[in-house]
């Protein structure tokens, strides 16, 4: 039988009908289409034969953000129930539509991560985020929230997280990240509205958009597993790096003030000092416009790659080293 026909739809998730010592896959009816079929959310349920804290795991937030649905399709893979002691929760697509449409924003052109938790009456993409917020992410204790570069640009592998709180900092530490980003959570964001519901969380960006990255996608994977063995979930090894991560205690973007072809220069991940060379601007004819130097030192969280840049767009994500 297809396993589409085998596969339960809710909803509403349920942790306490689920039995200890299984894992179960069910499709979330989230929301109706515009003909009146069922939109469905996957989720997959880990519930360990021991009574322990929840991890919930949500990627693809943003539709074209890939690296993360791979990420927790083979964790699931990896987990024992019968040796765990807690719950695990994946929801590998958050942003159906969108992963459907091949698009970052919502189907009405709103960022889903800019208006959580939503409303339970509102418009479109609103409601969607409230139902997603409700009656999934409730459940968790703990989230990690995969996401990736835009379109356009490439990212370091790195973490945003509250470094002023421990429990948020120790979840990021675990990721093994190139650079961890001081970022408290901001309203509008499913990291910022699962806190204000008491959920410690943090944001993995693993890599780039519309791809799948294999060595991100491990990495990925070996923080989720240290965050398990951190909680008690697993009796998994916990596997450090040796280098350890750079922390940041703010950052921000470096945008163009004209208009042509772009060049950023730097890699992510690496150092600049104030006064490098960090980009250069052609013309159409191919004549230098402008070459843009590093305002501060600092480290590239992430880029833009796309050489055709406006006046105002931007270039460089440039982060400020330093402990919070």
């Amino acid at each position: 039988m297809n396993d589409y026909l085998q596969t339960p739809v809710i909803r509403e998730l349920k942790l306490d009908e689920i039995p200890n010592g299984t894992m179960q896959r069910f499709y979330f009816h989230i929301v109706s289409d515009g003909m009146g079929m069922p939109v469905y959310v996957p989720v997959i349920v880990a519930k360990g034969k021991k009574e322990g804290p929840v991890l919930g795991l949500t990627a693809a937030v943003h539709g074209n953000e890939l690296n993360g649905i791979p990420v927790i399709q083979r964790l699931f893979k990896e987990l024992d129930v019968n040796t765990m002691s807690g719950t695990v929760i994946g929801v590998p697509v958050a942003n159906v539509p969108s992963l459907l449409r091949r698009t970052r924003r919502f189907l009405d052109g709103n960022d889903l991560n800019h208006l959580m938790p939503g409303k339970e009456n509102g418009n479109v993409s609103q409601i969607y985020a409230w139902r997603l917020m409700d009656r999934i992410i409730k459940h968790f204790n703990y989230l990690i929230d995969l996401h990736t570069a835009s379109l356009g640009r490439v990212n370091s592998y790195y973490v945003r997280a509250d470094m002023i709180n421990p429990t948020t900092r120790q979840l990021a530490l675990l990721q093994n990240p190139q650079i961890i980003l001081h970022n408290p959570p901001s309203d509008g964001t499913l990291r910022g509205a699962a806190n204000e519901l008491g959920i410690h969380a943090i944001t993995l960006e693993v890599g780039n958009p519309s791809r799948f990255q294999r060595g991100m996608i491990r990495d990925g994977l070996t923080g989720i597993h240290n965050v398990l063995h951190y909680l008690g979930i697993t009796p998994s090894m916990l596997e450090t790096d040796q280098e350890q991560p750079v922390i940041c205690k703010n950052s921000y973007w470096i945008y163009s003030d004209k208009g042509g072809f772009l060049t950023v220069l730097p890699e992510p991940a690496t150092f600049v000092k104030k006064g490098e060379p960090i980009a250069q601007l052609l013309n159409v004819f191919g004549d230098l416009i402008t070459e843009y130097l590093a305002p501060e030192d600092g480290i590239i969280i992430g880029k833009e790659v796309n050489p055709v840049n406006q006046t105002g767009g931007r270039m460089l994500h440039l982060g400020l080293l330093g402990e919070p």
